[in-house]
């Protein structure tokens, strides 16, 4: 009774928090910039999906003179302060199916201090990301991310070095720690490994693992030995959040047959929706494999006496996604090669620091409480901070996982 409690509570928690926030979608688009002294030339690539926000039924394409129109008053390059005249375009281009590639052509009034900007569909949707591959009048090549609060590069800057170039060791630790407490995300999913370590030494299996998780694919996906979809990873790191809360539920109530189903049941509901032809963006295979995977392991387990140790495991899968999370961040920067080991450690090493924080603060508070006479009981806390966890982890997984409208 109390997991089917739970559930239902996380449900509630999912669909209050979804009814302020839809237009959190996943979003994309990719652009070329070519920087040839005072002249910028630009192809943008624009999804099919993306431009079918343009459409009144949001389910037809648009005319393709105003997809262009669109994109002319959204596009510019500037040298300083003097925006630079768009000389050629929106001229549409051949492309693959499924796909529109515009060309722009911008001429500058000077080579110095050009700057690109793109403020393309933020105004539909505010995590659009565009994926922007840079050369520079000097023929250096290079690419970045553009998104709502990360609109312009400037192409000159520092004689086309990154800003990070100078920086030292210290600002790379500084820039770990607040990628922690600037992402609500990571910090809920820290804040579930503290709820279900019942010892000092079940946390310390599970921090470990998250550590080992995401130190390793945060340093393959700067280095660019993989580099996975970053609106995936986006839906993972939300469906780790929610998982972690229905374990504590399934750990809590010793029922995890209810909680496995609810949570591998929505998967392949999801699976399901796209066969019909719903807009759900994660591949069918990716979301039938997550069904089987979080079900059997909540099963697994909810009937296990002791399962720290295998959390071990759990928590490193879970690191693993974690860690292409935090690459996004880094990877919206111009990344100076020369650099990459020391950028690497100190971004750890903040990671780090940022995590222990907010686990000693929770253990902290908790203490707190308790010497205060003010704590509720602990199955009651847990579950009703476990419900939130997966009601919050469910409403951003839905939400980054499907297209609405």
């Amino acid at each position: 009774m109390r997991a089917f409690a739970g559930l239902v509570l996380s449900v509630v928690l999912c669909l209050a928090g979804s009814a302020a926030g839809w237009a959190h979608t996943l979003s994309e688009s990719h652009s070329a910039w070519q920087i040839q002294d005072n002249t910028v030339h630009l192809q943008f690539t624009v999804p099919d999906l993306e431009a079918k926000r343009l459409s009144k039924s949001g389910h037809d394409l648009p005319p393709t003179k105003k997809l262009g129109d669109y994109l002319a008053a959204r596009l510019s390059a500037r040298s300083g302060k003097a925006k630079c005249d768009m000389a050629e375009g929106p001229r549409a281009l051949a492309s693959t199916k499924g796909y529109t590639r515009f060309e722009f052509l911008f001429k500058c009034p000077s080579e110095k201090d050009i700057t690109i900007h793109s403020d393309a569909f933020y105004d539909l949707v505010p995590s659009h990301t565009d994926f922007a591959q840079i050369e520079d009048s000097k023929g250096q090549f290079y690419e970045q991310l553009l998104t709502d609060n990360h609109r312009e590069v400037n192409v000159s800057q520092a004689n086309g070095k990154s800003e990070l170039e100078s920086a030292g060791f210290l600002k790379y630790i500084e820039m770990g720690i607040w990628h922690i407490f600037t992402g609500i995300d990571h910090m809920s999913f820290m804040l579930g490994l503290v709820l279900i370590s019942r010892r000092v030494r079940d946390l310390l299996f599970v921090v470990t693992g998250f550590t080992i998780g995401h130190s390793l694919t945060l340093a393959l996906a700067v280095t660019g030995i993989i580099r996975p979809d970053g609106q995936f990873i986006d839906a993972l790191v939300a469906f780790t959040i929610a998982m972690i809360g229905a374990e504590n539920i399934g750990d809590s109530t010793h029922s995890p047959l209810a909680v496995s189903l609810g949570m591998g049941g929505l998967l392949f509901l999801m699976a399901f929706m796209k066969y019909l032809g719903f807009q759900v963006t994660l591949p069918t295979m990716l979301l039938i494999g997550g069904g089987i995977f979080g079900a059997s392991y909540l099963m697994m387990t909810g009937s296990m006496r002791d399962a720290g140790r295998i959390r071990l495991v759990m928590t490193l899968v879970f690191g693993l996604i974690h860690g292409f999370g935090f690459a996004s961040n880094l990877l919206e920067m111009r990344l100076p090669t020369n650099k990459l080991a020391e950028l690497l450690v100190g971004f750890n090493v903040g990671v780090e620091i940022g995590q222990l924080t907010v686990v000693l603060t929770a253990l902290l508070f908790a203490y707190a409480l308790v010497r205060v006479r003010l704590a509720v009981p602990r199955p009651l806390f847990t579950d009703i901070a476990s419900a939130y966890l997966v009601g919050e982890g469910l409403y951003w997984f839905i939400t980054r996982s499907m297209v609405w409208g």
